[in-house]
């Protein structure tokens, strides 16, 4: 049995790809982290640029070509598309090398990037034409069909070409054959290399000059049941005519454009591992749609899991059945949705997690995350729920909680006004008794345990007492000094002192961490604020006025000294930690020099390079506040 010529399969295609003189064709290459798997021990990135080096290396310079990549430079993004050479003859060697330098990364957003090659190549102005060669599942665009047939819609004889490369997932190879259907292009898929080589060599081909064939659009669907349903699942097409066979394609529907003759179509239903042939007449004019039907096999499947098992518990639940992709074990309530469920691709057995409620459930095997093929019963038993802690707790302190319960992950006791969201939790995965921080206000509370943090299936009333808090300080202090701040309050995690403009943002702060009293330090500016006791760094319990008085400096500097000499410079002032002296230009806020200020006296800098009007500066370090000012002029040596 022969192989019917590329050539004679795909003239218009081919046509349309590489057309004379025309910059309208567009190769999108898929470069998302996927391109990294293998086939036959090698990664299907360097099939990909191997066969596309072979096929343009003797690629005509007139014929114009352009690459756009995507999923190639950033992981986990959806508009990672990138034109990397335009459409235009003379191109071959330039996406030979770029294609070599893709190293695949990050998602598939194919059909973004179909999009942005019609734009690029105005295909609301002129024919274009886009091939596009992917191994995955679209994961950015919902919708691929819709964004095809608007390209169809909107575009002036735009057509897509799609190779799926290593594709077997169902949903993947619908979208692709949908982007190539809806615009009247071809869709064909490849297993390795060999199959890769043919299946671009067939879309970029020169067509068969002479004689030129006459081709029929042909449509191939394969339906199953009463109702004929289209199948959704993988369906392999064979098309033979005589002693000639057309190279097998996956797609429902397919369309395909044939030389006129006679030909059988065979369609093999993978799912059901079934096929079925039909012959039929390609000629102009005539039927152009073939048929295939398939009955409705009844799926079955078994599964086997404990008669009972306590409430919140996790269970191994074992099956017999098809395996699609899809399929699920699921527990429910009879008639009613499923509470939890795991995909069989999981494992078998596989484990589930049970319902906090008590009572008689179903366990199901779902043929597709569909139809419900197998059940069994199983009886979920109540388990012991409850929680030991004191009646009343201090405000603001830390409390240990005893607990009993499924301790199924996730699960938490939760600290929470009665009928409000949690306020403080913790995991039961980290102790039995967990350590529970009580909120900073008093009053009426309840303790919780949350199942799998979603479900409250217990409760306890719990009274918070109030807890004195004070700030022992003094009414004003100096810009920028350190204050010794006495304190009385919870010493919570993270309770810290503030001191902030009144109704403002803290300026700064010091953690208590059992340490009192505690040193702050002062704003750099005089005026009036506040210091306050931050309950865990994210509640303000108490707050008071302090008022930071203005702190006065002098410098002692020479009138004038030569470019680049030691200037030696006198000082009075507060001499925090952080205060520094400098030298800089009239009506700069910066410095030209600097030294921070110890116990030298005068303190020692360096002229200017530069000849000119200067001033010496005294720098309070908290805000850098200028404290004090003298003249300085630098002459030249």
């Amino acid at each position: 049995m022969r192989v019917l010529p590329a050539c004679l399969l795909f003239t218009a295609l081919s046509t349309s790809a590489v057309a004379q003189g025309q910059p309208n064709t567009i190769l999108v290459l898929d470069g998302s982290g996927s391109m990294w798997g293998q086939i036959d021990g090698i990664a299907k990135i360097t099939i990909a640029q191997q066969v596309i080096g072979d096929l343009l290396a003797g690629f005509p310079a007139e014929q114009g070509l352009g690459l756009t990549v995507y999923g190639h430079r950033t992981r986990g993004s959806c508009s990672d598309i990138e034109t990397i050479v335009a459409p235009a003859p003379g191109t071959a060697d330039q996406i030979i090398a770029a294609v070599n330098a893709i190293r695949p990364l990050g998602s598939t957003p194919m059909t973004d990037a179909v999009i942005a090659a019609a734009e690029s190549l105005r295909y609301t102005e002129q024919a274009a034409t886009v091939i596009l060669v992917s191994d995955g599942i679209e994961t950015c665009n919902p919708d691929p069909c819709a964004a095809a047939r608007l390209l169809a819609e909107t575009g002036i004889g735009f057509t897509t070409h799609v190779v799926g490369f290593d594709v077997s997932d169902p949903e993947a190879l619908a979208q692709m054959q949908c982007l190539a259907g809806e615009t009247g292009g071809q869709f064909l898929t490849a297993a390795n290399a060999q199959e890769l080589n043919l299946a671009m060599a067939a879309i970029v081909a020169e067509p068969a000059r002479d004689p030129e064939p006459t081709l029929v659009a042909m449509t191939f669907t394969a339906v199953i049941g009463a109702d004929r349903r289209v199948i959704d699942t993988a369906v392999v097409w064979e098309i033979s005519g005589g002693d000639d066979v057309v190279p097998t394609f996956t797609g429902n529907p397919l369309a395909l454009q044939l030389a006129e003759g006679a030909y059988a179509a065979t369609a093999y239903h993978t799912a059901q591992e079934v096929s079925a042939t039909a012959p039929f007449i390609a000629i102009g004019g005539g039927n152009t749609a073939v048929e295939i039907a398939f009955e409705d096999t009844a799926p079955s499947a078994r599964i086997i899991a404990p008669a009972a098992a306590e409430a919140g518990s996790v269970v191994q639940v074992g099956w017999d059945g098809p395996d699609e992709g899809g399929d699920n074990i699921q527990i429910a309530l009879p008639g009613e949705s499923f509470y939890a469920y795991r995909y069989t691709a999981s494992g078998n057995p596989v484990e589930l997690q049970l319902p906090a409620d008590p009572g008689s459930y179903e366990l199901r095997y779902v043929l597709n995350d569909r139809d419900t093929i197998a059940t069994t019963m199983i009886e979920v038993t109540p388990v012991l729920v409850g929680l030991t802690a004191l009646a009343k707790a201090a405000a603001g302190s830390v409390i240990d909680v005893g607990w009993a319960g499924p301790n199924a992950a996730g699960d938490n006791i939760q600290i929470a006004r009665p009928g409000g969201n949690y306020i403080s939790y913790r995991y039961t995965a980290s102790g039995n008794p967990v350590q529970l921080q009580i909120p900073a206000e008093p009053g009426a509370y309840e303790l919780r345990y949350a199942f799998r943090d979603s479900q409250v299936i217990y409760t306890q009333p719990i009274t918070v007492t109030e807890v004195a808090v004070a700030l022992d300080a003094p009414a004003s202090a100096p810009a920028g000094s350190v204050v010794s701040i006495g304190w009385t309050g919870p010493d919570a995690d993270g309770d810290n002192v503030q001191v902030a403009e009144i109704g403002g943002r803290y300026l700064t702060y010091s953690y208590l961490r059992g340490g009192n009293p505690v040193d702050l330090q002062m704003p750099g500016i005089a005026g009036d604020y506040e210091l306050r006791y931050s309950f865990r760094d994210s509640e303000v319990i108490h707050s008071q006025p302090i008022t930071v008085t203005d702190v006065s400096a002098r410098v002692i500097a020479p009138a004038s000294v030569v470019a680049g000499a030691e200037v030696p410079v006198g000082w009075d002032g507060p001499a925090y930690a952080g205060d520094y002296l400098t030298i800089s230009a009239l009506g700069d806020s910066g410095y030209v020099t600097y030294r921070y200020i110890g116990a030298e006296n005068p303190v020692i800098l360096t002229a200017p390079s530069e000849p000119g009007a200067y001033e010496v500066r005294y720098i309070l370090g908290q805000n850098v506040v200028t404290l004090a000012t003298a003249p300085l002029r630098v002459t030249a040596p």
